[in-house]
């Protein structure tokens, strides 16, 4: 039976997820992360995504992906191809890195809260996984754009759109007082 042909549209948000091949880690050391968000900060240049939220787990990880172009399926074949290639080159393996297919859900981008909904699922999932310990902040898991949100503008990754989930947390001025809104409403 063919694939089923993905659903790709002008300024389409996306819950993307992908796992390592065999549920292997995709992320042996800090370095690996960094590759992967510096990666991904070239997907952005090269497709115009904008990215508002993500989290990497040891073996998958989670993105929201707006695209304003229609084209989910070729930036993600670049994305997910050449981390792959880089990581097999730094690690000296070869071959897939990923299972199969990244699964990718159309987030409804409406501003009725599903957004907000799907993206603090993703910045939950470190305290889920109890990744952080349960006197820590969620701020602690370095490797989610949750600590991204905390951060003045000017010292955020370049390539993450704040605005639109800001909007949707309620908070009216991105400043340290719209900071803290967004600290003092999240749930674990």
């Amino acid at each position: 039976m063919p694939r089923k042909l993905r659903l790709e549209y002008e300024g389409a948000i996306y819950h993307v997820i992908n796992r390592g091949d065999r549920r292997e880690v995709i992320f042996v050391d800090v370095v690996d992360r960094q590759r992967f968000l510096e990666t991904l900060g070239e997907a952005c240049q090269k497709t115009g995504w904008q990215i508002h939220a993500f989290c990497l787990m040891g073996n998958h990880f989670h993105c929201v992906i707006e695209t304003p172009r229609a084209n989910l399926s070729s930036g993600m074949q670049w994305f997910l191809g050449t981390y792959t290639a880089r990581f097999n080159r730094r690690h000296k393996l070869f071959g897939h890195l990923f299972s199969g297919r990244y699964k990718s859900v159309i987030v409804d981008g409406s501003g009725d809260g599903y957004l907000k909904t799907v993206c603090d699922y993703v910045h939950l999932n470190p305290a889920r996984a109890r990744l952080i310990r349960i006197e820590e902040p969620l701020s602690a898991y370095r490797w989610s754009s949750y600590a991204e949100y905390l951060k003045a503008p000017q010292q955020r990754l370049e390539w993450l759109r704040t605005e639109r989930l800001l909007g949707e947390w309620g908070v009216d001025e991105d400043n340290t007082a719209g900071r803290r809104q967004v600290e003092g409403g999240m749930e674990l």
